[in-house]
């Protein structure tokens, strides 16, 4: 039997893979953040939970618009991916500074990240406060993917992508 030794409580379970948030404040600017705590929460309808701090500038766009996006990282965006979760939108655009492509939401006002191979549109429906996260549960309203992930029948090759690993 192997021995057992007492472990931190931070991040027990880490979902994968990670994801890039990006939404669009009322007033038309862009930003993204990086985001561990992520998941499916419901498959009919089909939903996500993302969970992001009440401290950083993307929480407060994203309870004023009730949308965002969540983009799924290559491990091609690592550095990406350590800049958008290290710095602040209240600081400058970040997008911009990385020269990340953007393109326009097809049922929600919020950018894509066209590096990306998957990104997921959701409305927000509901939220849930856990203590230092704020969960935010977004019905999926549209999923684009590179159109060599999919098959005949819309379905994603996961095994096609080399997705960040942190």
């Amino acid at each position: 039997m192997t021995d057992k030794k007492s472990a931190a409580f931070r991040s027990i379970l880490n979902p994968r893979p990670p994801v890039l948030v990006s939404c669009r404040g009322r007033d038309g600017r862009n930003n993204a953040l990086a985001v561990v705590y992520a998941c499916n929460c419901s498959f009919d309808p089909p939903m996500v939970m993302v969970g992001i701090v009440p401290s950083r500038f993307s929480y407060g766009i994203i309870k004023e618009t009730g949308v965002f996006v969540a983009n799924l990282v290559p491990e091609s965006l690592r550095e990406a991916w350590q800049y958008l979760g290290s710095r602040s939108g209240r600081d400058g655009d970040k997008l911009a500074a990385l020269g990340l492509r953007l393109g326009e939401g097809v049922k929600v006002r919020a950018p894509v990240l066209l590096d990306c191979p998957v990104s997921i549109e959701c409305t927000v429906t509901d939220s849930i406060r856990t203590g230092s996260h704020e969960m935010f549960i977004g019905k999926v309203e549209y999923v684009h993917a590179d159109a060599d992930l999919v098959d005949g029948d819309g379905k994603i090759d996961w095994s096609a992508v080399d997705f960040l690993r942190v």
